[in-house]
């Protein structure tokens, strides 16, 4: 789906921040001022195969009176349509990836969002001894090792992201015909490698949605007490409308503010499938992260004066 562009939204400064001030409150005339228009937001396969992003989306169009066209393919593609100025937001899951968008001046007001974490499944009897390797990248390398059956995203998302960093540690390369790139998102890779007998990583909460699937966790990550490496956070971020225009600015913001509030942040806490929480909620702390809102290590010019 391609997304439409529209033609420059003519609202002044202060009609930007009027609306970002109403993100979260309840004045009637500031959200009567979005009422009926349309946010394009680019994001993540998980977001929407889960059932998460029909949740949030849904909860923001009864109070804001305006829709979400959601455009879900994965994180590389989702940076992609907003650097070509085809989304007004984006929901992604690659801190490198948004890291590098933002430094080039096309995202601004990044916030954490939520995170959930990355698992290594495959068969049950575990033919590679993944299981038993210490940590993510000793388990790659024992599927390597091993030639067992690998599936990978090979989509440039942020699951296939982290894949290429935990090869990268490991001690063996992928390759050969064990090795199998799909170029699809999580359900279609998760459903090939279960009919497959194959290992392949997934986030938490796409694994968990699902019921129809065989493969086992055989490698935890930090949400049970598994290796860091495997930490899946989400961010949430505006396209910069001084590089295009056409963005609606103050939609944006106004979702942005809306799934980082007390409100957002219950629905994404609350949001279960097959008894299990899929996303743990990070927006609100009392002790904010400010590393959140520039690419990680920034340091002001001036920061050693």
């Amino acid at each position: 789906m391609e997304y439409r562009r529209r033609a420059l939204l003519g609202a002044s400064a202060a009609g930007i921040a009027a609306a970002v001030g109403g993100c979260l409150g309840s004045d009637a005339e500031d959200e009567g001022s979005i009422a009926g228009e349309e946010l394009a937001l680019a994001t993540t396969t998980s977001t929407e195969a889960t059932g998460l992003l029909d949740e949030i989306n849904a909860a923001f169009e009864e109070r804001f009176g305006t829709r979400v066209a959601a455009n879900a393919e994965g994180t590389g593609a989702a940076i992609r349509s907003a650097r070509d100025g085809n989304a007004d937001v984006i929901l992604v899951h690659a801190r490198s990836r948004e890291d590098e968008f933002m430094q080039e001046g096309y995202g601004v007001n990044r916030r954490d969002l939520m995170f959930n974490d990355f698992v290594i499944v495959g068969p049950s009897d575990d033919p590679a001894g993944a299981s038993d390797a210490e940590g993510a990248a000793a388990a790659f390398d024992a599927i390597a090792s091993a030639q067992a059956p690998f599936v990978s995203r090979g989509d440039e998302s942020g699951t296939h992201t982290k894949e290429l960093v935990i090869w990268e540690k490991a001690d063996n390369e992928p390759g050969g015909e064990w090795y199998r790139s799909l170029g699809q998102g999580m359900g279609e890779t998760l459903t090939h490698a279960n009919e497959a007998g194959a290992y392949t990583l997934s986030d938490r909460g796409t694994y968990l949605s699902r019921d129809d699937i065989d493969l086992e966790i055989l490698v935890q990550g930090p949400i049970e007490d598994g290796p860091a490496l495997l930490a899946n956070p989400y961010g949430i971020m505006a396209v910069n409308p001084e590089i295009h225009s056409n963005v609606n600015y103050q939609l944006a913001m106004t979702y942005i503010g809306f799934v980082t509030s007390p409100k957002g942040q219950e629905i994404i806490a609350e949001f279960t499938a097959n008894g299990e929480q899929l996303f743990y909620p990070e927006a609100l702390s009392a002790e904010p992260n400010f590393q959140q809102y520039v690419p990680e290590g920034w340091q002001p010019d001036s920061a050693d004066d």
